[in-house]
């Protein structure tokens, strides 16, 4: 009783007296939370739940903020919006960061785990994501973001769902982020795609996010994928980082054309949305990988 106590005294403290790290590891408990399957006997957790609410919401309106100068200068035409969103991809925040080459050729087993567990931490479920935020979506967006939802199950087919492709990889190197410290801003990255995908008033920044996500991990994946293979991982461990060297970038293709256009072409005021949503993601994979540098210490 007087850890729960403790722990909703926790959620009382003001944003300024939260440090990043306590105020992301709130926000996972809510998301988990959220996201967790229970039963009518589960105790409901309404004060908490709405105090961590407020605190998400401080939280997201604070990562608008660092970007919306940059998101204001995004075209109003569906052709040029898209060409301004794909340009991202090379100059965007955190893109190319040095420390995917490093790890692709130089790191050691133990940076490469240490890596994988921050990044596992971090996973919010691209499937859970893209389903909570095709709610209600218009029939050519909901629909593109259903086949994109269903080759994350795998297309029907077990051994072909993304989420499991992660757990072979932790298991073949023995990966536990539960027992190892993770960085907040690996939290933090889960949290931000979790808060606009749950959070309907932020529908179009999910959107966005998540476009983001499919144009620009390509890249990465295809360094961490050939990391694994250097050190000696399996192809069937190495198989989600190999997966999604390829397929996200037909997927991005496709988010372009049946998600994004159409909803810029429909209301200008949603690429606004849609841009502050990509440019906080990409902001909040910068954040991170510079911790991951100041952590692992790589030398360029």
């Amino acid at each position: 009783m007087h850890v729960i106590e403790h722990r909703r005294e926790d959620t009382r403290a003001s944003r300024d007296e939260l440090s990043p790290d306590a105020l992301h590891r709130l926000l996972s408990e809510l998301n988990a939370r959220r996201l967790r399957p229970a039963t009518p006997d589960t105790p409901p957790f309404f004060e908490r739940d709405h105090r961590l609410a407020e605190i998400e919401e401080r939280f997201l309106q604070r990562e608008r903020a660092a970007i919306a100068e940059r998101a204001r200068l995004a075209p109003t035409s569906p052709d040029e919006f898209v060409a301004w969103l794909e340009s991202l991809e090379e100059s965007g925040p955190g893109q190319h960061d040095p420390l995917f080459d490093w790890l692709a050729n130089d790191a050691d087993l133990a940076s490469m785990r240490w890596f994988l567990e921050q990044e596992l931490a971090g996973e919010a479920g691209f499937d859970d994501l893209v389903a909570l935020t095709q709610r209600k979506m218009d029939v050519t967006p909901k629909l593109e973001l259903a086949r994109n939802y269903w080759d994350e199950m795998g297309v029907g087919h077990e051994d072909g769902m993304h989420g499991p492709m992660l757990g072979r990889l932790a298991q073949e190197l023995a990966l536990d982020p539960v027992k190892r410290p993770i960085v907040w801003e690996s939290i933090a990255l889960g949290n931000l795609l979790m808060g606009l995908a749950y959070n309907r008033r932020y529908a179009y920044h999910s959107v966005g996010a998540l476009g983001a996500v499919e144009l620009t991990a390509p890249g990465r994946c295809a360094l961490v994928e050939q990391g694994l293979a250097r050190l000696g991982v399996s192809g069937a461990a190495r198989r989600y980082y190999a997966l999604h060297a390829v397929i996200d970038r037909k997927h991005s293709e496709r988010w372009d054309r049946d998600v994004i256009r159409p909803l810029v072409a429909k209301d200008a005021r949603i690429g606004r949305w849609i841009a502050e949503g990509a440019l906080m993601r990409l902001e909040a994979g910068r954040r991170t990988f510079e911790r991951y540098r100041r952590e692992l210490r790589p030398t360029f």
